[in-house]
């Protein structure tokens, strides 16, 4: 399995682009899983439905399942610290790439979403982890870089880019332990 981070703030463009990979990535007969950070209390689940229920009940775990989906909701009694590497590990074994959106401060080797027109700086510079920039202006990034220069507007050439460098994006689970 292959797994790539993509870091930027918010308004850059990652959800955008992580949207357009996932297709991308399967014309090319690969299957993809999102790993997706979200803030603090959100839901998946609705009132009135049973495994919305069973969690308000106390259930630790639910896993609901048909013969086309599995989902799993985990409720914590007190909050928990989980990694990225925590969630890829819940993964299906089975997945060719994870595509990571968010987790920003990871360890994880990303790729750094950014927009002149939105304002924020950026993140490269700092971080050794980010391997690649796609950006929609490439001529106005703020700090001289080596790594490569992804076109944001061109989802499919960043697909290609990604297969063509699947070697460095293989995930080895036993170096984060």
């Amino acid at each position: 399995m292959n797994a790539i981070g993509f870091a930027g703030f918010s308004g850059s463009g990652k959800t955008t682009l992580v949207e357009l990979l996932i297709p991308a990535l399967k014309m090319r007969g690969l299957r993809v899983s999102v790993v997706k950070h979200a803030h603090h209390k959100f839901d998946i689940d609705h009132p009135g439905k049973d495994t919305h229920r069973h969690r308000e009940a106390g259930a630790f775990e639910v896993v609901v399942a048909s013969d086309l989906r599995l989902a799993l909701i985990r409720e914590f009694e007190q909050p928990v610290a989980l990694t990225v590497h925590h969630l890829i590990g819940e993964l299906y074994e089975g997945v060719d790439w994870v595509l990571v959106e968010g987790f920003k401060q990871s360890d994880l080797q990303k790729i750094e979403v950014w927009r002149a027109s939105a304002g924020n700086p950026v993140l490269y510079p700092e971080d050794a982890f980010i391997v690649a920039i796609a950006t929609d202006s490439p001529q106005q990034l703020p700090v001289e870089t080596l790594r490569p220069v992804l076109d944001l507007n061109d989802p499919d050439s960043v697909a290609q880019w990604l297969v063509d460098n699947a070697g460095r994006f293989e995930y080895k689970p036993e170096l984060y332990g």
